[in-house]
């Protein structure tokens, strides 16, 4: 896989490692305590903008089976939730949310990421 490739599967990995830590969610997206910047709609914004194409084309980002399908159900849950949510504060504590974070889990398995510390 070409740099460009790795570039934005990690880039989406990081945004689904977000998803999955409650804590960062409360520290960044709730509090802004910082260092990091970020918000729940620039999560919606950056993991949309780049999964569909790691989706359509996933043979060329040479995702497994288990890949493909992990990350397409993150993807298909994940979709319609701001719609119905946009403040962290109002869902992180919701059973529906914790689903979404329970499958961004599942694909953080599915490709043995951790998030890299700075």
């Amino acid at each position: 896989m070409d740099i460009d490739k790795q570039l934005i599967l990690g880039n989406i990995l990081e945004i689904v490692c977000d998803v999955s830590d409650k804590e960062y969610q409360r520290r960044i997206w709730i509090r802004g305590d910082g260092p990091e910047v970020d918000s729940f709609d620039d999560a919606v914004c950056d993991f949309f903008m780049e999964s569909e194409s790691v989706l359509e084309r996933n043979k060329d980002f040479s995702l497994t089976n288990l890949q493909y399908q992990v990350l397409k159900k993150f993807h298909d849950e994940f979709e319609n939730f701001p719609m119905r949510h946009d403040w962290p504060g109002e869902f992180i504590d919701t059973p529906e949310w914790e689903k979404i974070v329970s499958l961004a889990k599942n694909v953080l398995d599915a490709f043995q990421y951790q998030k890299k510390l700075v």
